[in-house]
């Protein structure tokens, strides 16, 4: 099953080895309202951290060749659902993302983005699984032999595919920026996993991405709550820093039947400490 690190909740680093977590780290965060809310955990600690992942393992086989690929929407508003809803309304005909067992892929089907996004953290490197990749399509891997991560050449393969309007989640700031260089199609950068980042590298997210999330971020939220066009949720605010991000959440909330009630949240919880 071959090796993978996590950066998990409360950007926990957890390895995963043969289908067993062999690795914890202290987190960084102690309390994550999404994780409250929907996992029951009322403070992040390395002990429920292990749990946690090894709760994901047995559930749907998060980092073994069993992984669950489909599903539907598991958050009422998050990145993997907006570009699920980017995909399946036409809004982009593709999306470069991330997935344990595969790396860096390029998905098509609305729960296809929703099953490998929606239930995972932020990966720092991951191991081929072969059944994974043959269930995502190997053609649709960037790499079937090692599982690479490397979100710039997913979008170049993607545009090589004939794809032209992609969707792609980033975490770097500098990879941000040279997505934004790229000259073909229409690339339209999701900021994920930011908890942490410095304030020069909260700026890049800014000025490039379309769609920020502020995880527990202090500077996403300071610079982001002045300047993005459009704010969702509270808790952990997803953010709209260009005209094209903006119409994205808004298509989303008509979706859901929710374009009234973007910031409906009363007295709510932060992420603690934000960082």
């Amino acid at each position: 099953m071959g090796e993978h690190v996590i950066e998990a909740l409360g950007k926990t680093r957890v390895t995963v080895r043969d289908g067993k977590v062999v690795h914890v780290s202290e987190p960084l965060i102690h309390y994550c309202p999404l994780f409250h809310k929907y996992r029951g955990i009322e403070k992040i600690t390395s002990e429920a951290v292990r749990q946690n992942i090894e709760y994901r393992i047995k559930d749907f086989g998060m980092c073994t060749a069993n992984r669950e690929l489909r599903m539907r929407d598991f958050l009422s508003f998050g990145i993997s659902e907006i570009i699920s809803t980017l995909l399946a309304e036409g809004a982009v005909e593709a999306a470069v993302m991330v997935c344990d067992g595969a790396g860096t892929v390029i998905v098509t089907e609305p729960e296809l983005a929703q099953g490998i996004g929606g239930r995972i953290s932020g990966f720092i490197s991951t191991s081929p699984e072969k059944d994974v990749i043959e269930k995502i399509g190997p053609k649709n891997v960037l790499d079937p032999q090692k599982a690479t991560i490397d979100q710039l050449k997913g979008v170049e393969r993607a545009l090589e595919m004939g794809y032209r309007r992609v969707a792609v989640t980033v975490k770097d700031p500098d990879e941000a920026e040279q997505l934004r260089e790229i000259g073909d199609g229409e690339i339209y950068l999701f900021a994920v996993h930011l908890t942490g980042i410095d304030y020069r590298g909260a700026e890049k997210i800014i000025n490039t991405c379309d769609v920020v999330t502020a995880c527990a971020s202090k500077y996403i939220r300071r610079i982001a709550d002045r300047r993005a066009l459009l704010k969702v949720g509270s808790s952990i605010p997803i953010y709209a820093c260009t005209k094209k991000g903006k119409r994205f959440i808004e298509l989303r909330l008509e979706v859901m039947g929710a374009s009234g009630k973007k910031n409906s949240e009363r007295n709510p919880l932060s992420p603690e400490p934000l960082v």
